[in-house]
Parts: C-alpha cells; structure tokens; sequence
C-alpha cells in the first residue's frame, strides 16, 4: 500500500479510502442493499490487512448504524491511532424542526452522536456532507472550528459543492481565523468529469485533498452497459447520476483496454482515477473481498497514452450531478 500527504496537511492516509456506506442494518435507513456486521467485519478486516488505513462513513448511512459498525470493527482491529477515521453530517437524523442542515445546533448535536456511535473520542476529519443552503456558511465555519479547537474532530472537510461555493468557504475561514476545509470529497469518475472543470483546479491550485465518491460509478464501469445489479436497482440516488448516451462508449473502452491487459474492468477505471496527480485517495466500496483485491491492484497500473486517450475521447459534458 502506497501512503500519501493529505493535501497540504501533514496527515498521512492511504492512496485508497474505504468507503463504509456498504455496511449498515438493511433494514434502517434508505440503503436494502447494505451489509449486516457479521458479513462487514470481514471486509473491514481484509482493508486493514492490506494497509488501507482511511475509513469514510457519515452520521446518516443506514440511520446510523454504519458508523456502529464500523466503530466496533475498528476497535476490535486496530489501535485508534492507526487509522484515520472520517464521518459527515449534513443529512436529516430525525424529524422534525433542526433534524438535520449545518446549523451551530445540528452540528454540535451530530457530532456527539457520531463519536458515541463510532465508540471514540475524536475522527480524524469531520466533513460536511453537502452545502446547507439555509444556514449561513459563517456559522456553519465558525461551528466547526469550535468542534476541532474542542479535540472532537482533528480535521475538517467539504464534500459536492459548487467551485464558487468551495471557495467563498475557504475565503471566509481565513478572514476569520477559523480552521479551513482540507479536502474535498467530490463525484469524479469516467462517466462523470464535470469537477475537472474548476473544483479539481481549485483543489490542486490550494492543496486541498481530493477523495472522489462513487470512483467506478457505483458499479456501472465494471460491467456491460446494458447489465444491471441489484444494488442499482434499489439506487434512487444512483440512477439520477448516469444513464447517457455516451456512457456506453465509454464502458466499451474500459472493457476493451481490460481485456487486452488481462485484468478486471474495475482496475482500469480506479487506474485512470489514481493516474490523475490531483487525486488523494478515491473512495472505494467493498461488498465482496474482490472488491478490494481489485482496488490493491490499481495501484500499480499505468496506463498509457493511448489508453488515456481511448478512455477520456467519448466523453461528453453532463449537467451537474451529485452537488444535492
């Protein structure tokens, strides 16, 4: 396992991030396709053994019980100091007024429910999990800053936003002397490129560390166009992301460079992700252990030239998805 700086931070984390929105109850939250912790415990257990050290879930995954899940794996696994663990909030909790959103009150509540479902005093990065357009980004900055200087987060994060939206928030956390975002967790994959356009520059541009949501577009780069699975059947989310034209192109190279390589479709997409020198570390999901033994070994593919070009020629732009 490669390690790298997080951004400009002095943290160090593993080229890849697993991705915990597998593991969960499935019978809470919006997710029938998660993971009971009998069948998680293993995956988590084999991500470690491979030297991934960077664990992402969120307060709202499975209505919680994600991050119970993973809490109690990681204590039974691994020292506390070993890994870097981050969670987000953003999303509605429970019903009703201040459920949810990024307000002074939802945040503090939040992130003491996180750290009692996670079992630990502190997560590495705590991230907020989309832009609340009712609160002011002053209170919702100044708020954070307040968890870290309190020692319940080490670091704080953004995820899918606007580039304009990225930037007032980093612009405001220095005219105040508040803790800055030091990473960006974005939709970026070979179906979906738009954050080349100003995010992914304004990340490299600040140092600010790149850890891409849904790296093989929750599955779809893996198998043929016309193929379906069924988490993507269950996936509200998911099908409001892909399904253009152009998408199928796109697969086709991917299968086409796998099968003359003699390796999975999976490594090629995550290669040509991990090939990009903006990129942190990508977000995996893991629901079968060849899930992860695929992930390990993007990491030592390059590709080519030609091989880039064949995969990045058929895109074509897309309207915004993923910031909402």
């Amino acid at each position: 396992m490669d390690y790298v700086r997080f951004g400009s931070t002095g943290l160090e984390v593993s080229r890849l991030c697993l991705g915990c929105m597998t593991y969960g109850v499935p019978e809470r939250g919006t997710h029938p396709w998660t993971l009971n912790e009998d069948a998680s415990r293993p995956l988590i257990r084999q991500a470690l053994d491979a030297g991934i050290n960077f664990f992402d879930t969120a307060n709202t995954y499975s209505d919680g019980t994600s991050e119970e899940i993973v809490g109690r794996a990681l204590r039974d696994f691994v020292k506390r100091d070993d890994v870097v663990l981050a969670t987000k909030v953003f999303n509605r909790m429970r019903p009703g007024p201040n459920g949810q959103g990024l307000s002074r009150k939802a945040i503090f509540a939040e992130i003491d429910n996180s750290l009692k479902r996670l079992g630990t005093d502190y997560v590495d990065l705590y991230q907020i999990h989309r832009w609340d357009y009712n609160v002011p980004i002053e209170e919702t900055l100044e708020a954070l800053n307040d968890v870290v200087k309190a020692g319940k987060a080490r670091y704080i994060g953004a995820s899918s936003m606007y580039a304009w939206q990225f930037s007032k928030a980093l612009y405001t956390s220095r005219e105040h002397g508040w803790t800055e975002f030091v990473s960006m967790q974005d939709h970026v994959n070979l179906l979906y490129r738009e954050e080349e356009r100003e995010m992914l520059p304004l990340c490299a541009d600040q140092g600010v560390a790149v850890m891409p949501w849904s790296p093989l577009a929750r599955g779809r780069l893996t198998r043929d166009y016309n193929a379906t699975s069924e988490r993507e059947e269950s996936d509200t989310f998911g099908k409001t992301l892909y399904g253009a034209d152009a998408d199928r192109a796109i697969i086709e190279a991917v299968a086409n460079i796998a099968n003359a390589r003699g390796v999975s479709r999976a490594q090629i997409a995550l290669a040509w992700l991990l090939n990009k020198p903006v990129i942190t570390s990508p977000i995996i999901g893991a629901s079968k252990p060849k899930h992860l033994e695929d992930a390990v070994a993007a990491l030592s593919i390059k590709l080519t030239e030609e091989e880039i070009k064949a995969l990045e020629s058929p895109y074509l732009p897309h309207a915004v998805a993923g910031h909402k």
